[in-house]
């Protein structure tokens, strides 16, 4: 044992020698690995750290939550022009929906508008998400109010005039202020401010802090609906101890009644439900890790030629020395240890400076982007990178070292000289 112990030493030593006595040659075969394992590490990080983001954005949302429209969020066989002709679904269909179908927790209806301008007495924020909603997405959606209350049912009901702000929308309107009982001006109209959100946090999505709640009522007497109005949906929250599949099913059945379709007749409508949307996205993340290695196994494998190639032309160089060495006593494993040793030093190296540089390009990432978006360089992908990295010095310097290990010491000296 201790004298493998001691072959090992001598070649790792003799190796790390021979690296150092070839600067240039080292810092081109590191140059070469440094780029593959940056080029993997950083495409997995950045895939990791973009389905990570994602997950977290939907952990607050149940997964069950179906959006009924006339859009899919899926790849869908039917074709666009007849999906374009879909009626849009209407505040009649909503209130049928939360009359008719069983086993629900909670039902909203919702207008899909545009970005509006918001303004309190000289302070305007522009380009604000408004989302006219009816009451019942307090009981959907992941958020709660810090200041005041979210509007009740009869408010929305009626659709009267208030307003619900997002933290950071009450924040630069009124600063430190209390915004409550206040009118603000939105959509060319007065509303009062009845409540102001918790603060959320950053979401890849549209954050609540950086949006407002009006009663979709309010928004209906005068934003044109039907065919070529605003598109709107009815969000579900099935109860939790209901059977999925079944509920769907008994929700397409009565929806299809309510549009008057008849046995044979597609859907004119989408139940999109929120896994289905996490399966997409895991299906899309797959696609990107598939690529990025792909892309980035190029890379890789040219490092690996380059450190077989320099491999070879150490062997050439010292084929004289070789066999000085194996007629003083060498052993062929020794030969064979120092060689390959000096391949996966080279590789391990560049694939530590790879790791090295993906941190600092995470770090400079994430002061860039700041809440928005984390990039996470996870302790997986690092040991990923190096043991991808020994890998590839092992298979890089195993056919050179192994040609260097049976070389005939009289004909290496004769060659050599």
């Amino acid at each position: 044992m201790l004298v493998y112990l001691r072959v090992f030493k001598e070649s790792f030593s003799f190796a790390l020698n021979a690296l150092k006595n070839n600067k240039l040659r080292t810092f081109l075969s590191l140059t070469g690995v440094t780029v593959g394992i940056f080029s993997i590490i950083a495409v997995l990080a950045a895939v990791d750290s973009l389905d990570r983001n994602i997950k977290e954005n939907l952990s607050g949302l149940d997964k069950n939550t179906i959006y009924l429209t006339k859009f899919s969020f899926g790849p869908t066989d039917i074709p666009r022009w007849k999906r374009d002709n879909f009626p849009q679904t209407e505040y009649d269909a909503f209130d049928f929906v939360r009359r008719s179908v069983p086993d629900i927790d909670a039902v909203a209806y919702t207008i899909f508008g545009s970005t509006e301008t918001i303004r309190y007495q000289a302070e305007t924020v522009s380009g604000v998400g408004i989302d006219a909603v009816s009451n019942e997405i307090y009981n959907i959606n992941d958020f709660k109010v810090e200041k005041g209350r979210f509007y009740g049912e009869s408010e929305s009901e009626s659709g009267a005039p208030v307003i619900v702000l997002g933290y950071t929308i009450a924040e630069n309107l009124f600063g430190n202020s209390n915004p409550l009982g206040k009118k603000v001006r939105a959509y060319g109209r007065k509303l009062t401010v009845i409540g102001v959100l918790k603060k959320f946090g950053a979401s890849i999505f549209d954050s609540p802090d950086e949006k407002a709640f009006v009663p979709a009522n309010f928004v209906r007497r005068f934003r044109n609906g039907g065919a070529s109005g605003l598109p709107g949906a009815i969000i579900i929250k099935p109860s939790s101890d209901v059977e999925i599949s079944s509920f769907e099913q008994v929700l397409k059945q009565k929806f299809r009644t309510f549009r008057g379709l008849k046995a044979g007749e597609d859907d004119n409508f989408f139940i999109n439900k929120i896994s289905g949307f996490v399966s997409a996205v895991d299906s899309v993340i797959s696609g990107m890790n598939i690529i990025g290695w792909i892309i980035s196994g190029f890379s890789l494998l040219v490092g690996g030629f380059g450190i077989a190639n320099i491999m070879f032309v150490s062997v050439k160089e010292r084929t004289n020395l070789i066999g000085i060495q194996k007629s003083l006593g060498a052993k062929n494993r020794f030969i064979l240890f120092q060689f390959l040793f000096e391949a996966v030093i080279l590789a391990v190296v560049g694939g530590l400076i790879g790791l090295l540089f993906v941190w600092i390009t995470a770090n400079i990432m994430n002061g860039v982007v700041g809440e928005d978006f984390e990039f996470v360089l996870s302790f997986g992908n690092m040991f990923l990178g190096f043991g991808l990295s020994t890998f590839i010095g092992l298979i890089s310097g195993v056919i050179p070292a192994i040609s260097a290990s049976k070389l005939d010491p009289v004909e290496a000296i004769r060659t050599g000289m």
